[in-house]
């Protein structure tokens, strides 16, 4: 632990940083961490910041419709206290989930 690395720690923590229970993932040094970021007072590595890719729901407006229903089915599912009748909305549920991963497969 570098002289220079104590006192940016120290630096840090005065305006309000916290230690990090977590240890360095290079060395399993003590770090710190103030404003989302961590600095390591052993070896002063940061984690490499990495992108995080954004998901684009491109679904088609058929598979939209589908989520709709099964979203309607699941909430008149949790309703229903008749046990046929629950049978056949878990079947209507398996049938859209059966035709939603044959849509996805074809893509």
């Amino acid at each position: 632990m570098t002289e220079e690395l104590t006192k940016k720690a120290a630096e840090m923590l005065l305006k309000g940083a916290t230690l990090l229970s977590e240890p360095c993932p290079y060395c399993a040094g003590v770090r710190v961490m103030q404003e989302g970021q961590a600095l390591c007072i052993s070896c002063g590595r940061q984690p490499e910041k990495k992108e995080i890719p954004t998901v684009i729901n491109d679904m088609s407006p058929l598979e939209k419709i589908f989520e709709k229903k099964l979203g309607s089915l699941s909430k008149e599912l949790e309703q229903e206290k008749d046990h046929e009748k629950q049978q056949n909305i878990l079947k209507t549920i398996n049938t859209l989930l059966e035709t939603m991963g044959k849509i996805k497969d074809k893509q």
